[in-house]
């Protein structure tokens, strides 16, 4: 009996010595070089696990599980008594430990990297112990240093983290050298899109969205089935986790147990010829693409001839990890794949590993691989992701039009998977009725005033950090750029306004105007983000207003006096009754007919000037004295008192400044979106098209001193347009004759006119500013804007100074001039905003240079009429063709065969999207004519009543899906500020 068990017990040890001998070079393929190519690596050894660690989940599936040929011994003891022979002592363990596995690693491995392999020959690995021996219970303890005390050995098993992560997604495949050694090699890469490395140049190609063959997907599925998984795995090193990988591949029978030491051969190659500085700078521009928190996968693929079948293992760690020279980037590891296999297999493994890299960078199915408790986890992850998947048919595809319908069908498959996972999503209704009540600043408190003192409670208590959040770099290169943002368009309608009022307002009042309220404004304001001026509809109204004036013999600057007292009055009645909510029934049908309308007078009016100025100055073969031609009177270009006429080549310089001016400001607006130069070069050259546009055409005017053109009228110093016909103080009881009474009570119909067109430009414009895509977190201000644009325009009458409102696309370019984004975008990814500098100084300096531009009166009088003219033309075409209206009034005249694939296309019949277009172009058509009769005053009004017939009349003829699908989308990407909005400059 004492015989039989000491046979057995010499048994065991042989077999655990033969098994030790083959586990002696775990990790040696895996631990091969993947980008620092040295001969001889060292590895760090193994931490030794102590006895009381329990073994990782480990799952196995195979056709066969090998058992214990002996059961375990009753008695406890150490089990590192085991791996050594009987009639050894610890004293001859050191030499026993260098004796090589077998004759080839002795010839072919050096002295190092024996000692390194020997080195873990005989740790305990918990969890691919092939016999299920008891431990001891006994603790063991460790010696520590003098100043500590003994600690026990026994260590908590450390929870997994379950936290998910960004995911940086790495492909190495097993190649052959030039000189046929094997190494690894790095082929691709996942941050959000798919990067490869191009074989002939030998660089990274452009991320695209990686395209997958159906097949390799049922592989990977089924390799996962039949391979081994191995979740929460406590290794820190890539030895240790190489051990468990091979071991458990010969468990599940993938592999045999023969092929474990050419599974494990460490490769050699000489290092790689590598620019050491190029390839850090190349590395760090990468590493600032990867979110901080990211967590690598690193995906191993390759042919080996000397496995019969394919072996795959699937590891996730209970820790990311830092892996020496395992990825490029010093990136934590969290997940690893590994598949190998002989060539002569069906499974195309570059594939496969694309593949299943593909899925690691799916957001959806990297969660599960996170979460997963099993097996079944991750099938259950792949088959949710082939739900989503779309398979295109083995066709000749002969041009890019055919794949059109592609990406259509897949966003359908993607809002269709966030319907489903907003479902899963449980969400109490007050938590979403608390979060709503937050994020609402329109939301009626049903107090008076209430929403106005909602805005000072959560604005001015930030005031202090107003301050102190313009102290950065980027609020510098914004005042400089918005400075001639704002600009450019003042002295644009500010020469206009002096056409159209024949001088009692022009250049001089709007700059200080605009730079007056735009210091109180940004002292006081509720979101200082917005910047006021002057825009298209109030020039429409001015001129309206000196119209029907000179018609009726008032006093025009008398009436905008009282008009003024009545936006006061006005202002406090909405404000007091929270009206801004009332913004939200503008709805952008009325918002595309109000941007076409302006547009159209825009366009019409500078070809209007243009005209004019041909009749003023023909063309003729020969230009004789003035006094020889009938009806034509000549006066000389340095008297100012009267109009110059019939002066030689004027027209036709006038057209080249115009459309000199419109082409260089279009297509520098154009090149913002190119693919020429950089991306910030672009931006710069594209943010000054307009301040570049006039300083060339007027450089070009400049030129040509011989050919007359009229120029900016502006007074010398701070003066009025027209001295003589008017000063700084405005009389509210008249100038020149006593203003009737009973016009002052009239003036609130014209008074309510122009409200409206500030109401829809000021909150419009505030909804743009505030969207959440914008992130900001100081809130807005509706009430309070509003009351002070208002209040504060309407004292501007007294000092014969125009009206002004927030200005939609200075205060987008504004925003966007102050917006940080985020560095760590993936290479394709759109980036996203990390911020934006939310403060008062970059406005208020803005408004302060706009009013010490009235000293450069000398240089604003060279500019050229026509000039302006060219800016009143790019403002026009800009807007209109940002319009969805302008591309469905293209689409009436174009087959339907040609139709693009948008939403207000696929979604509604041809017939009735024309039907809505005709009915907006009939809206169009009545503004325009009303503006052109004597009751042009009145156009506002008939604008304002747009609303109601989008909310009573159109909801009875078309269906609530149609109009949201006519209704044009703000967030659709490659837009700029002119597309962004609806409302004019």
């Amino acid at each position: 009996m004492i015989h039989t068990v000491c046979a057995e017990l010499m048994l065991i040890f042989e077999e655990e010595k033969v098994e030790s001998r083959y586990s002696t070079n775990v990790g040696r393929i895996f631990t091969m070089d993947f980008h620092t190519y040295s001969s001889e690596p060292h590895c760090p050894p193994l931490p030794r696990c102590p006895p009381s660690v329990d073994p990782p989940s480990v799952t196995t599936c195979g056709w066969f599980r090998r058992s214990p040929l002996h059961p375990a011994p009753r008695t406890s003891y150490d089990l590192r008594e085991r791996i050594c022979i009987g009639s050894m002592t610890t004293m001859e363990t050191a030499v026993y430990q260098k004796v090589p596995t077998d004759d080839a690693e002795a010839e072919m491995l050096a002295s190092a990297d024996l000692d390194d392999m020997k080195s873990h020959r005989f740790e305990d690995n918990p969890g691919v112990r092939r016999h299920l021996v008891k431990k001891s219970s006994r603790c063991q303890l460790l010696q520590t240093t003098n100043s500590s005390s003994q600690l026990s050995s026994v260590k908590k098993k450390r929870t997994a983290d379950k936290k998910t992560h960004e995911v940086f997604v790495e492909l190495n495949e097993l190649i052959v050298d030039k000189n046929q050694e094997m190494r690894w090699k790095e082929t691709a890469r996942w941050i959000k899109f798919e990067e490869d490395v191009e074989e002939e140049t030998d660089r990274w190609g452009k991320p695209h969205v990686a395209s997958l063959s159906f097949r390799s997907l049922l592989e990977l599925r089924r390799t996962i089935t039949h391979g081994a998984v191995l979740l929460d795995l406590e290794q820190t090193t890539l030895p240790g986790i190489a051990h468990l990988v091979v071991e458990t591949m010969i468990i599940s029978d993938q592999i045999r147990a023969e092929d474990r030491a050419n599974v494990l051969r460490k490769s050699h190659h000489p290092p790689l010829p590598t620019a050491h500085d190029h390839q850090v700078t190349k590395h760090t521009k990468l590493l600032a693409k990867i979110p901080k928190d990211a967590e690598a996968t690193v995906v191993l693929v390759g042919c080996v001839e000397f496995l019969e079948q394919p072996a795959m293992a699937f590891i996730r760690l209970s820790e990311a990890v830092l892996l020496e020279s395992v990825l490029e980037v010093p990136v934590p590891v969290r997940f690893l794949f590994a598949l190998l296999g002989p060539a002569q297999s069906n499974m195309d493994y570059h594939e496969i590993g694309r593949s299943f890299s593909t899925l690691m960078s799916d957001k959806n199915f990297h969660e599960v691989a996170y979460f997963a408790d099993d097996r079944q986890d991750l099938l259950n992850g792949i088959n949710e992701f082939l739900d989503c998947s779309i398979v295109i048919p083995p066709s000749d595809v002969e041009g890019k039009d055919l794949l059109k319908t592609v990406a259509s069908f897949q966003k359908q498959m993607l809002r269709k998977r966030k319907e489903r996972e907003n479902i899963k999503k449980e969400v109490s209704q007050d938590e979403q009725e608390e979060e709503d009540q937050e994020v609402d600043p329109m939301k009626r408190s049903g107090i008076p005033f209430g929403g106005l003192i909602h805005d000072i409670r959560r604005r001015y208590p930030r005031y202090a950090s107003d301050i102190k959040d313009a102290l950065d770099s980027q609020c510098i290169a914004a005042i400089i750029f918005i400075y001639f943002a704002a600009l450019s368009p003042t002295i644009t309608f500010g020469g206009l306004l002096g056409e159209k009022t024949e001088g009692m307002m022009g250049v001089s009042e709007l700059i200080i105007s605009t730079a007056t309220l735009g210091v109180l404004f940004s002292l006081l304001a509720g979101q200082p983000l917005l910047i006021i001026g002057f825009s298209g509809p109030l020039l429409v109204f001015e001129e309206a207003f000196y119209k029907f004036c000179q018609a009726q013999g008032f006093e025009y600057l008398t009436g905008r006096v009282w008009i003024g007292f009545w936006l006061v009055f006005i202002v406090l009645l909405i404000v007091a009754a929270e009206g801004s909510f009332l913004v939200k029934y503008i709805s952008p049908f009325t918002q595309e007919i109000f941007a076409f309308l302006i547009s159209l007078i825009f366009i019409y009016e500078t070809f209007s000037k243009l005209i004019k100025v041909f009749q003023e100055h023909p063309l003729m073969r020969s230009y004789p004295p003035a006094l020889s031609l009938p009806g034509m009177d000549f006066i000389n270009p340095t008297d100012p008192g009267g109009p110059v006429l019939n002066q030689p080549n004027t027209a036709l310089l006038s057209l080249v400044l115009m459309l000199g001016t419109f082409f260089v400001a279009f297509f520098l607006r154009k090149l913002r979106n190119s693919r020429f130069l950089g991306g910030k070069a672009r931006r710069v050259i594209g943010d000054f098209g307009i301040p570049i546009s006039i300083l060339f055409s007027v450089l070009l005017s400049y030129s040509i001193p011989d050919t007359y053109t009229q120029k900016l009228n502006v007074p010398s110093g701070f003066s009025v347009t027209s001295p003589d016909k008017r000063g700084w103080l405005i009389s509210p009881f008249g100038d020149k004759k006593p203003f009737p009474l009973w016009m002052m009570g009239a003036s609130v119909v014209p008074a309510l006119l122009v409200f409206i067109l500030i109401f829809m430009e000021t909150q419009i414009t505030s909804l743009i500013v505030s969207k959440k895509e914008r992130r900001l977190v100081k809130g807005s201000g509706f009430h309070l804007d509003l009351l002070l644009i208002v209040t504060l325009g309407a004292m501007c009458p007294l000092l014969g100074l125009p009206w002004l409102t927030a200005a939609t696309v200075r205060s987008v370019t504004h925003v966007n001039a102050l917006t940080v984004m985020s560095k760590a975008t993936a290479p394709g990814e759109k980036p996203m905003i990390q911020e934006v500098k939310e403060q008062r100084v970059t406005g208020l300096v803005v408004a302060v240079l706009v009013g010490m531009s009235i000293v450069m009166t000398d240089v604003l009088r060279n500019i050229p009429l026509a000039v302006l003219f060219g800016i009143f033309l790019y403002m026009g075409v800009t807007s209109i063709t940002g319009i969805q209206l302008y591309e469905r009034i293209t689409l009436m005249f174009t087959p339907a065969k040609h139709h693009p694939d948008h939403i207000y296309v696929t979604k509604v019949k041809t017939w009735r999207m024309n039907m809505f277009t005709i009915i907006q172009l009939a809206c169009i058509v009545l503004l325009w004519v009303v503006k052109s009769t004597v009751a042009s005053l009145a156009f506002p009004f008939i604008l304002i009543m747009t609303v109601p017939l989008r909310r009573l009349i159109l909801s009875r003829i078309f269906e609530e899906r149609e109009l949201q699908a006519d209704s044009p989308n703000f967030d659709e990407d490659g837009r700029d500020e002119y597309n962004e909005i609806h409302m004019l400059v």
